[in-house]
């Protein structure tokens, strides 16, 4: 099977096709609102981009570029702005705010990184191999929803590939054994790779700094089965680390403390203690399990062991850095599914040996077992492609729906109303599409069962409410879980109602 492609067909042919499969899986309702995958961190993008974008504009709306930089300050900023700029700046060529724009450079950038990919694999293995890779990569649901949202990991992910790519050809690009190598002795070569390793790894890190236990664990890795613990002669090494970690340790450390304090402490220190329960492992097994599927996972984790052994390594120092990073982040590990996205390439890459194995194995077989089996594989991708478009089509008229909803809803609210609420997606629905600022009262949810904190309803209204208008509430089934609370606004004047909204008047008591 292996031989196949030369064959039967032209590779190449079949890898842009794949690229047009993803692209256009990507592209599938590609206006409709944001609200399939995670809202909330999309919307929260999006808030960013329109305040950028009103900056940008030469005569804005006064009242709308004060509202969109207060906005702005109000969702937090624990990454640096790059997507949200690069949309920003697109949206004044094209027109306006488009979500489609958006979702235009993440596919893009996916797609590219795909290529990275595919040539990683098929260093390793046949191009048949590679594409069977490559179409996972591609097609799997989660990958097609994930990768195409409106927040900084689909372009970390995508950066984080390329990075591992130029590693390993770094890697296998230096023939000096340990013992001969000396302080400037590298291979010329070699530094072509080891800057783009550099420079891809160091951009992934500085987009979400959440990547660098995956990078931590890969670098480690190729370095050690490359030059062994002499490595610290090698002034590539140290030029890599500098450039891997100079943008992220100016914008994270110097830039931003507090703001990675903050992270630190409210998803770190308050939540380690999951790690102690055994519920923790098995939901967090059960989660990823949902996302990949239990069965390919472990294929791909057996796969590390059969993939030569630079590459090897640096797949086992990447889930080795997977690990450290979900026990230091145990609250996402089983509830923030786009957590788990730089897992995508990782498995994929894992699951080419195993393929490799396959196809060597069938390659000796008769030309109708071939045939069989090229057909399992087209319809298995077929399948997967299909589910993901399912997905995207699913709930895209009520999502339509949803913008008018918000404006309407705002326009019921008092014009200069101080607010306090209880809605959606951290009131960002709101902001985003009914362009009015609410402060949140608090959810009742997992995380704070998690962290296992509580509050006097009572106390905690007195302290909210002081200077507030109204309080809305359209979240119902948050108030339906806080009897306290819907217990003290029953007690309120009712000003306005609607669909699936209620307002309170906090200056009239029934």
């Amino acid at each position: 099977m292996s031989s196949l492609p030369s064959k039967l067909f032209n590779w190449r042919v079949l890898l842009i096709l794949l690229l047009l499969l993803g692209a256009a899986l990507r592209f599938i309702n590609l206006t409709v609102p944001p609200l399939d995958f995670h809202p909330v961190r999309q919307l929260r993008n999006l808030i960013v981009a329109r305040s950028i974008y009103y900056q940008l504009l030469s005569n804005p709306d006064p009242q709308k570029l004060a509202l969109s930089k207060a906005f702005y300050n109000a969702v937090g900023q624990y990454e640096p702005p790059i997507t949200e700029s690069i949309t920003a700046w697109t949206y004044t060529w094209t027109g306006g705010e488009n979500i489609a724009v958006p979702r235009v450079y993440e596919t893009i950038f996916w797609l590219l990184a795909g290529l990275a990919l595919f040539d990683l694999a098929r260093r390793i293995a046949s191009p048949t191999s590679a594409l069977i890779a490559l179409a996972y990569y591609l097609v799997l649901p989660f990958a097609v929803q994930a990768s195409r949202s409106f927040q900084p990991d689909p372009l970390m992910t995508s950066a984080f590939i390329a990075g591992i790519y130029f590693l390993y050809r770094w890697s296998t690009s230096l023939e000096l054994p340990p013992s001969s190598l000396k302080m400037g002795g590298e291979k010329e070569g070699g530094w072509k790779w080891a800057i783009l390793a550099a420079l891809f790894i160091g951009f992934a890190v500085l987009v979400k700094i959440v990547i660098v236990f995956f990078v931590i664990g890969a670098a480690i890795a190729a370095v050690l089965s490359t030059l062994g613990l002499r490595f610290w002669k090698s002034l590539q090494v140290w030029v890599m680390v500098t450039l891997m970690a100079i943008p992220a340790f100016i914008y994270y450390i110097l830039g931003h403390p507090g703001r990675s304090d903050e992270y630190f402490f409210a998803w770190t220190v308050d939540l380690i203690k999951l790690i102690t329960t055994t519920n923790f492992y098995a939901h967090w097994l059960g989660f990823v399990g949902s996302l990949f599927g239990l069965t390919i996972l472990f294929l791909s984790i057996a796969g590390v062991f059969l993939a030569p052994p630079r590459l090897r390594w640096m797949l086992i120092g990447i889930w080795i850095g997977y690990i450290c990073y979900g026990l230091t982040l145990p609250y996402q590990m089983y509830t923030h599914s786009y957590y788990h996205i730089q897992l995508i390439p990782v498995v994929a890459l894992g699951l080419v040996p195993i393929i490799e194995a396959v196809a060597v194995r069938v390659s000796r077989e008769t030309r109708w077992l071939k045939a069989a089996l090229i057909a399992i594989v087209v319809f298995v991708v077929s399948y997967q492609a299909w589910i993901a478009r399912s997905d995207l089509v699913a709930q895209a008229a009520d999502y339509r729906r949803e913008p008018a909803y918000w404006e309407n809803m705002a326009k019921a609210v008092p014009v200069n109303a101080n607010l306090i609420g209880l809605t959606q997606d951290y009131g960002y629905r709101l902001m985003y599409y009914g362009w009015r600022k609410i402060v949140l009262w608090p959810y009742v949810n997992g995380l704070t069962e998690a962290k296992g904190t509580s509050f006097n309803a009572q106390a905690k209204f007195s302290e909210l409410v002081a200077g507030r208008d109204d309080f809305l509430v359209t979240a119902s089934g948050q108030l339906d879980a806080q009897p306290e609370l819907k217990k003290i606004l029953d007690g309120y004047t009712v000003i306005e109602q609607g669909d699936g909204f209620v307002l309170y008047d906090l200056h009239k008591l029934k």
